[in-house]
């Protein structure tokens, strides 16, 4: 066994592979960028070393710099995460040159499966489901149309060397078939540098299940179930699944013994996941095969008991799977989500910046501990402090949970959401809490194309609807009298003049553009050792008790004797006298007033925020690496104005309207905050 591993990754896996690590006795190295001289993987490891400047490209992805920072730390092994250099067949044949062991599959194996229509011809030949197709490179988008027509639309134009939704169009007719075809060339000679284009037939209300594969070095390969990744934005995993509420026990076996025959093939050693496409009659096509640890491998380790990480480790050193197919259990409902740094609210841009409280819920399970199981978990690579840098993916952590069926492990994660506290930067736990709330979701009725059919014109606050909306303006009321509260017990006070705390509030409902809505609420019988109090709001009784304490930014307690997490912000939006409540994704933004101060209140006129439609704001923080007009260029709807950077992807804005470019207020390269003015137009 290995004494010494070197992880080539950065931010949660990084942290993850030490874990484990740890757990076995092996010290860890860590590499990092200048941006992570401060980040959770470079304290959690026994060694670290810099590896360049913050670009990944500069840093992560230079292999020989990974190389150099083995051979002067002594380490025996890589580990590569996922992502970066995780699936690049010449990192891991160089690894092995210079005598270090790569924590993966053979690159023969990762060279045979990286290459989509080579691995597709390989799965043909192991007698693996593939998808009606043409699967040779495609010379121009004449013969497109023509192989399109053959096969039968819809059809799906994917470039050879494509991911992350990169390189892929779905084409309904000639037209689209034309345009994609030339689309998706483009877009895969820019990324990959390789234009290489294929089709193959599209699989209408389709879904993505992936089955997790583990073989080693002496010819043992088995598969650990499935997982149910169906649920995307944008070719984007949002959750995951184990097992999957749709495949039979059937399906699941045909696909588990075809992902067995397909790693065989190629004499696949390590981890692996051979993913498939799923009609509603649950027939089943090959797709890909990911040659590395998926991003939710938590959720197999949960329903199996098994650390996937621990077992790519022994297998790297030689050791035999310490399993057969036989021992592989299926114990409960796992789900997994991943809550990514973005802004729901707002068309899901990137969100950077320092994370102010990062306050995950309690956790009972642990990425090395298997034998605590049914619980919450918690992956992440960051702590409160740290900064969500712009250079790299916008993943802040994994929530995992483990039930004891379906309908227990969707409780289960409601609940773990409500009491995620993640303040500085936005994230997307009010679009998690939405999505385990629909009706469609809970009932397992999905498919891959779920989000867009649910959330076509993009997701709002009004999207997640409370079970009992008058629940919210309770607690508001209930916060903000035990805030009074504390303030009616300082000592010092003038005799006679001592601050009293009614029992008569208005709870004023802030809504857009000054449209407030008053509720009336009274707080009575409030004892200050047990925290209870009873609340009545619009005709209803709550009988509140918690513990919480004034500044705190999860309230947990019981509402009329049933448990209950939410969250309190004051000061919302920048009004100190707002405050928030959030609970199952919904969210309520109040102020709590006397009846009199709410009558002077409503008398209050509105003020309407500043004209800010002459200016190109830029809609995340992010780097600015483009402008592309003048100051006096005249500019068309539609013509693109500046490009930003943030979290791996390019952001082209563009004009709205036709117009007049008057000055250019940023340049090129500067770091640009929410909201900052780029342009001003004339």
């Amino acid at each position: 066994m290995f004494t010494k591993i070197l992880i080539a990754n950065r931010g949660e896996i990084a942290c993850r592979v030490m874990v484990t690590a740890r757990k076995m006795g092996i010290k860890t190295v860590a590499v990092y960028s200048e941006a992570d001289r401060d980040a959770r993987h470079v304290e959690l490891a026994d060694e670290s070393v810099c590896i360049g400047p913050a670009p990944s490209r500069e840093s992560y992805l230079v292999a020989d710099k990974i190389i150099a920072a083995c051979k002067q730390t002594g380490a025996q092994a890589v580990h590569p995460g996922y992502g970066f250099l995780s699936e690049n067949e010449e990192f891991a044949r160089r690894v092995e040159e210079e005598g270090i062991t790569f924590i993966g599959p053979k690159n023969y194996s990762i060279a045979a499966m990286g290459d989509k229509i080579a691995s597709k011809k390989l799965a043909n030949e192991a007698r693996v489901n593939t998808i009606p197709g043409w699967n040779d490179a495609i010379e121009s988008a004449e013969r497109a149309v023509a192989i399109a027509r053959d096969i039968g639309y819809p059809v799906m134009i994917k470039a050879s060397a494509g991911g992350g939704g990169k390189g892929l169009r779905v084409a309904f007719n000639d037209k689209e078939a034309f345009e994609g075809f030339t689309s998706c060339r483009n877009e895969a000679r820019n990324s990959f540098g390789d234009d290489r284009v294929f089709i193959e037939k599209f699989v209408e209300e389709p879904r993505h299940i992936e089955i997790q594969v583990l073989g080693d070095s002496h010819g043992n390969v088995i598969y650990l179930n499935e997982r149910e990744c169906s649920i995307q934005r944008r070719h984007q995993k949002v959750i995951e699944e184990a097992p999957s509420p749709f495949i039979s026990d059937a399906t699941r076996k045909a696909m588990g013994e075809q992902a067995v025959a397909l790693a065989k093939a190629v004499q696949y050693q390590s981890a692996g996941t051979v993913e498939f496409v799923v009609g509603k009659d649950q027939s089943f096509y090959f797709l890909e095969m990911n040659t590395r640890l998926q991003v939710e491998h938590p959720v197999t380790e949960c329903i199996t008991g098994l650390d996937l990480v621990e077992l790519m480790i022994r297998v790297a050193a030689g050791e035999p799977l310490p399993l057969k197919q036989a021992d592989v259990k299926r114990n409960g409902w796992a789900i997994e989500c991943r809550i990514n740094a973005e802004d729901p609210f707002r068309s899901f841009l990137p969100s950077t910046g320092r994370l102010v409280r990062f306050q995950p819920p309690k956790t009972s399970m642990w990425a090395s501990d298997t034998g605590h199981l049914s619980g919450v978990r918690v992956d992440t690579g960051v702590q409160e402090g740290g900064e969500i840098p712009m250079f790299y993916d916008s993943m802040i952590a994994k929530l995992i949970v483990h039930g004891t069926d379906r309908n227990d492990a969707i409780a289960k994660m409601r609940e773990a959401l409500n009491g995620f506290v993640i303040r500085g930067v936005s994230s997307n736990i009010p679009f998690q809490a939405a999505l385990l709330a629909h009706p469609k979701f809970v009932a397992g009725d999905f498919n891959t194309g779920f989000i867009a059919e649910h959330f076509a014109k993009g997701f709002h606050a009004a999207d997640v609807p409370h079970d009992d909306p008058d629940f919210l303006a309770a607690l508001a009321a209930y916060v903000h009298r035990r805030t009074l509260q504390r303030s009616a017990g300082i000592s010092g006070q003038l005799r006679g003049h001592e601050f009293k705390v009614g029992e008569e509030f208005v709870v004023v409902r802030l809504g857009a553009g000054g449209r407030n809505e008053r509720v009336p609420a009274k707080v009575t019988d409030f004892q200050a050792q047990s925290g209870s109090s009873v609340v009545e709001v619009a005709g209803k009784c709550y009988e509140l008790c918690s513990k919480w304490h004034l500044g705190g930014a999860r309230i947990r307690g019981t509402a009329n004797g049933k448990a209950f997490t939410a969250q309190v912000e004051r000061g919302a939006d920048r009004n100190p006298l707002a405050v928030r409540i959030t609970h199952d994704g919904a969210r309520l933004d109040a102020i709590v007033l006397t009846p009199r101060a709410a009558e002077l209140h409503a008398l209050m006129p509105y003020k309407a925020p500043p004209d800010m439609s002459r200016f190109l704001l830029s809609p995340m923080p992010g780097l600015l690496v483009d402008v592309a007009v003048l100051p006096g260029q005249k500019v068309q709807a539609g013509e693109r104005l500046a490009v930003i950077e943030a979290m791996k992807m390019e952001n082209v804005l563009f004009a709205a309207a036709d117009g007049v470019v008057g000055k250019v207020l940023a340049s090129k390269g500067e770091s640009l905050a929410v909201d900052q003015p780029i342009l001003e137009f004339a």
